[in-house]
């Protein structure tokens, strides 16, 4: 469903191996393309610790804040993760073997002639009540509670999560971007530039400098919702590049 209401998510991405440095986190990017498309404002991100109290503090200062709060990690078979245990606790409900995922497991892991271990039971475990999110890759689901939606870390198994999952988001207004190059650097056009973000509040103007080895130059991205805004507020930013042009060839 589309509407003209403003969207807006913040993802939790979860593990000390994020901190550490070990893992390079690879979902924060992609989900925040793919919101973009579908007029979701990614606002936050945070990256926690493989700790219960921190896990369930984030997401609790998320989801009362946000429309919508996405996870990634800690919802393996190994002792570390905790995320299904933390959000459990965080919403004030039991963490339970849900029988719809020990059946999905179970015929999976029988499937390929593999013991169902304790340890991937644990793969099925999330707060009660909670509903599905489909996993193609590796069977394990996410799931839902809340608006929370709890994804595995490994980045293949993540995108397959989040294309199951799109289609069930309400999704806002398409924020539109225009690029202007501009030759000088930051320094040359901040007063300037200000002053043109000042005059067209509706819009957002990200400023973003280069070095080729030899001289600075900035390329200037203007967002907006607003089709006639987006193209008044750019050509703001071109006229005063080329103001900025004529004032140094007339010296």
């Amino acid at each position: 469903m589309t509407n003209d209401r403003i969207v807006t998510a913040a993802m939790l991405a979860i593990g000390d191996e994020l901190l550490s440095g070990r893992t390079k986190d690879k979902n924060i990017g992609h989900l925040a393309d793919l919101l973009t498309v579908a007029g979701i404002d990614l606002k936050e991100v945070r990256i926690v610790a493989d700790d219960e109290p921190a896990i369930v503090a984030a997401v609790n200062a998320l989801r009362g804040t946000y429309d919508y709060v996405f996870t990634s990690g800690g919802i393996g078979p190994t002792h570390d993760d905790i995320t299904a245990d933390a959000i459990s606790r965080a919403f004030g409900v039991e963490c339970v073997h849900d029988p719809e995922a020990m059946s999905l497991l179970g015929a999976m892991y029988e499937k390929r002639g593999m013991e169902f271990t304790e340890a991937r039971r644990r793969m099925a475990r999330m707060p009660n009540g909670a509903r599905h999110i489909p996993n193609p890759v590796s069977t394990a689901p996410g799931f839902i509670i809340g608006n929370v939606h709890v994804m595995a870390g490994v980045p293949q198994v993540f995108q397959a999560m989040l294309d199951a999952l799109l289609p069930q988001l309400d999704k806002g207004a398409q924020v539109m971007s225009r690029s202007v190059v501009s030759p000088f650097g930051e320094g040359d056009i901040g007063g300037p530039l200000g002053a043109v973000q000042k005059a067209y509040p509706g819009t957002s103007i990200g400023s973003y400098p280069k070095f080729d080895g030899k001289a600075f130059s900035t390329e200037l991205v203007i967002r907006a919702r607003d089709e006639a805004l987006l193209e008044a507020a750019a050509a703001a930013v071109q006229a005063m590049i080329d103001q900025i042009a004529a004032s140094r060839t007339s010296v």
